[in-house]
């Protein structure tokens, strides 16, 4: 009678090894496909955070190539210090941060020292860039930590990247003159760069 209890429990146990395996492997099985899953959408996210980052570097880098140009050879009556705001919108997180803090407050000082109390020896071609770093150290922290990355200050650079192109177009005397002249194709192109991050980032936006 015990063995065949016994052999009855063996075979009991031998009867539900089966259904307990393939659960199991069932579970293991999902939990693959989590990892998996997991793994893609941070590869994902991963590619779109660097490629608004990227994207950043090439609007900002594309408005400081405009001032420079206004500085130089692009002396038009377009309203280019727009181009400062737009900076202070689309400037990488990290510098943005390093030029708020302590090094931009000392720029800030000796720039503000220099044009009140030695004007001679403070040229007219750092006034944009001086007045990017009051604008980066006295800025509110609702504009410095609200509105950029927002979808507010991604509109607005917008704005002020089709403002920039309509002038340009119009000083030019039209489409066609703004790409075939000496430095219209430089300008148009500069101009055309500051679209892309808040083109990239409206469209992340609204998908």
């Amino acid at each position: 009678m015990e063995k065949m209890i016994g052999g009855k429990k063996s075979y009991l146990a031998m009867k539900t090894d089966y259904p307990v395996n393939e659960q199991i492997s069932s579970d293991f099985n999902e939990i693959g496909e989590s990892v998996r899953k997991l793994a893609n959408h941070a590869i994902k996210l991963g590619g779109i955070g660097f490629g608004t980052s990227f994207l950043k570097w090439v609007a900002s880098f594309a408005a400081i190539y405009l001032l420079i140009l206004d500085r130089t050879n692009w002396k038009t009556k377009i309203l280019t210090s727009l181009l400062i705001p737009y900076i202070f919108l689309t400037l990488p997180s990290w510098l943005f941060n390093i030029l708020r803090g302590e090094i931009g407050r000392w720029i800030a000082f000796v720039a503000v020292v220099l044009r009140l109390f030695i004007p001679k020896h403070f040229p007219d071609w750092l006034e944009m860039p001086g007045s990017l770093i009051l604008l980066l150290v006295v800025s509110p922290g609702f504009f410095a930590d609200s509105i950029r990355g927002h979808i507010v200050g991604t509109f607005v650079c917008l704005v002020i990247g089709c403002y920039l192109l309509q002038e340009h177009i119009r000083a030019s005397g039209g489409f066609r003159n703004s790409f075939t002249r000496a430095n219209g194709i430089s300008n148009s192109v500069g101009i055309l760069l500051l679209f892309v991050y808040p083109v990239w980032a409206l469209v992340l936006t609204l998908l």
